[in-house]
């Protein structure tokens, strides 16, 4: 009897060691593995997004498309916070709160990539005007990379514990989402994050690798409108007038010391005239002049320089030539991007160790802006990196023809798409997999 037994109890042994095995699998299935595996479906996706763009404040099919993808993958959700805010809360136990943010708003461009898949929505913007609708900033990328991660992590909750918090964030592009939803009670109607995520892509960097650093990253991001008023008359007998023209030109010079003299060297600083607007024919001073101005800097103090320069050398434009003080409208400001150092350190290993040392990078500081400041701001420990999106061949005959790559923003920007989300899903992923890992 025990003879006859002996068969059977090692044939259970051996079908429970490779049941355990292969449950053992399944439990560590990486982010690699389950992307290459998905990859398609989350390329049809983006093409979806990429197709269907919507302007800053205007997001509301975008929005519903991503709350029903987080809502597949069993998460609670809750539409327009702060507009069309998304708030998607993935629960798997005790555990600290990882939130990882996407934006959802396009551009005002007409797409000329000729791709066949391109953009061909037009809509009559808030000034009655037609304008076409891209997504060349590449938030299309960021809104299928929130996905696909949140796929994985509701796939693989037992590589996990705590709480997702995934938020879909309107008007980026105007600086004024992130608070919009800050305002709306974000962090009071839903618990406070622990740890803030979020990816932007980078037009310059070869798709397959991300770049971050810690610190300062991205600016302060201030607009700033000066009109000048003048006394109007014939260009003739300029002797009768106050030219306003001449006053902005005056302030146009002028502005720039406080760059090159007031501003400490070592500190970043741009003041940049983009706009100036006078008269109505060659031989009419007009009464007025309108100039618009954006205005870079890192640290507040001197964010605050600047603009304390610039409402000091306009008004002594002004004065110098007996008119009367301008009016000086400073708006759209959207605080300087600061990773937090511990943070990027430990994501900057979390990417090695998937992409491979020479993969990952430290990014430069640029002057461009990004609201996703506005959380670390709020007190949540913050990073951002960047994701390249341009294959290594297309920018090598890009160097070859003597060209630049397409920047963001461009008509002709767009990103090769399974390489981009791949490395997109997995750094996402693999990083939230550390943020949350079970004790």
């Amino acid at each position: 009897m025990f003879a006859h037994n002996k068969i059977p109890l090692r044939l259970g042994l051996a079908l429970a060691f490779c049941f355990a095995l292969s449950a053992q699998a399944i439990q560590a299935e990486t982010p690699e593995a389950w992307v290459e595996a998905n990859i398609k479906p989350l390329a049809k996706l983006y093409l979806h997004f990429h197709q269907n763009p919507e302007l800053s404040f205007e997001e509301k099919e975008t929005a519903a498309r991503l709350a029903r993808e987080l809502a597949e993958i069993g998460a609670t959700v809750t539409q327009n916070v702060g507009g069309h805010g998304v708030v998607g809360i993935l629960e798997n136990g005790d555990g600290p709160t990882v939130m990882i943010r996407t934006d959802l708003d396009a551009l005002p461009v007409i797409e000329q990539t000729n791709l066949p898949y391109a953009s061909k929505v037009k809509v009559t913007d808030a000034d009655g005007k037609t304008v076409g609708v891209m997504h060349a900033c590449g938030h299309d990328i960021h809104m299928t990379t929130l996905v696909g991660a949140a796929r994985y992590l509701a796939a693989h909750k037992d590589q996990w514990s705590g709480r997702v918090m995934f938020i879909g964030q309107p008007a980026e592009e105007r600086g004024s989402g992130a608070i919009a939803m800050l305002n709306d009670g974000l962090f009071e109607k839903f618990k406070k994050p622990d740890f803030a995520l979020g990816l932007h892509c980078n037009a310059t960097l070869p798709s397959g690798m991300v770049s971050l650093r810690p610190g300062y990253a991205m600016a302060n991001v201030d607009s700033v409108d000066v009109t000048f008023f003048g006394r109007g008359g014939h260009g003739a007998y300029p002797h009768t007038t106050i030219d306003p023209i001449v006053e902005a030109a005056k302030f146009i010079v002028d502005a720039q010391t406080i760059v090159s003299r007031e501003v400490k060297p070592i500190e970043a600083a741009v003041i940049t005239v983009g706009s100036i607007h006078a008269g109505t024919k060659h031989n009419i001073i007009s009464d007025r002049c309108h100039l618009q101005l954006t205005v870079r800097s890192y640290s507040d103090d001197v964010r605050k320089q600047l603009i304390d320069g610039i409402r000091r050398k306009a008004k002594a434009a002004a004065v110098s030539v007996g008119a009367k003080d301008p009016l000086i409208k400073v708006s759209e400001g959207t605080p300087s991007l600061s990773n937090d150092a511990q943070l990027a350190g430990k994501m900057a290993s979390v990417f090695k160790s998937k992409l491979g040392k020479g993969k990952v990078v430290e990014a430069e500081p640029v002057m461009g802006g990004e609201d996703f400041s506005q959380y670390g701001r709020a007190g949540v420990p913050s990073l951002m990196y960047f994701l390249g999106v341009v294959e290594q061949r297309r920018l090598d005959r890009f160097k070859e023809m003597g060209l630049t790559p397409p920047s963001l923003h461009s008509a002709s920007f767009y990103p090769d798409i399974e390489r981009t989300l791949e490395t997109g899903v997995v750094t996402m992923s693999s990083a939230a997999l550390e943020l949350l890992k079970k004790k």
